[in-house]
């Protein structure tokens, strides 16, 4: 069982159905439509971060390590995005899901633990490229239009691994859609914490963002190619979160 502390925070891996149905409770918060368990959460590891002092669940996620790239069709992302090109990568692939923060915890240490961990299961399972769907809160595309603008800009996935569109509503990160003027601090600002450290180790996005009515969220493909890391960047993967 995976198991670490630091002096405010503890990190493991769920042991049992009430570890699950605790996660599920802050994925509510954070996902207020998502109310039942999936198909998902049977197939995926559940790690839960809590407060020392309190025992209050401070994070939670889940994953689920893909060894051929044939067997992407069994992963979370594979509902809204064509992941074909993808296929042909050789190394394992880990896909990280559900990423939840309680309201008002902001501490930084929270997004190291869990960074940490991820980094310790990408060594142990050699995990070529990191992938997951990241969520912007609500499906109001103008709230977050100058964030899909920087997106659009500077993170788009290589055409190599570029994702197909299966799901039946999506947005477009067309640049005639988007403003002209950029406002970086805006737009950074607005990014989901993952998706922001995603980026900047070098991860990119899918070119159009998913219109999720039923989870009321609109969530972009994001994808990190380990061995593209910058060095200077790898501390996010090997961080110490004390």
């Amino acid at each position: 069982m995976a198991h670490t502390d630091t002096p405010s925070y503890r990190l493991r891996q769920s042991q049992c159905s009430v570890d699950i149905d605790r996660a599920r409770l802050l994925r509510g918060d954070c996902f207020p439509t998502d109310h039942q368990p999936d198909e998902f959460d049977q197939e995926c590891q559940h790690i839960l971060i809590e407060d020392q002092r309190s025992d209050q669940l401070v994070c939670t996620f889940r994953y689920k390590v893909f060894s051929t790239g044939a067997a992407l069709d069994g992963a979370y992302a594979a509902q809204f995005y064509g992941l074909e090109n993808l296929w042909r990568f050789k190394q394992p692939m880990l896909e990280i899901g559900r990423f939840c923060v309680a309201e008002g915890m902001g501490d930084p240490t929270i997004l190291r633990l869990a960074w940490a961990h991820i980094g310790g299961i990408v060594d142990r399972e050699n995990i070529g490229i990191l992938f997951g769907c990241s969520s912007f809160d609500g499906i109001d595309v103008g709230k977050y239009a100058q964030s899909f603008a920087l997106l659009q800009r500077r993170y788009l996935a290589p055409d190599q691994w570029r994702l197909g569109i299966k799901a039946p509503e999506v947005f477009h990160l067309n640049p005639a859609q988007l403003p002209q003027q950029l406002e970086p601090a805006v737009a950074q600002r607005d990014l989901p914490p993952l998706l922001r450290s995603y980026l900047t180790m070098g991860g990119w996005v899918s070119d159009h963002a998913v219109i999720d009515r039923q989870m009321n969220t609109l969530h972009v493909f994001t994808g990190l190619e380990v061995a593209s890391v910058p060095p200077a960047r790898r501390r996010f993967l090997r961080a110490d979160p004390n």
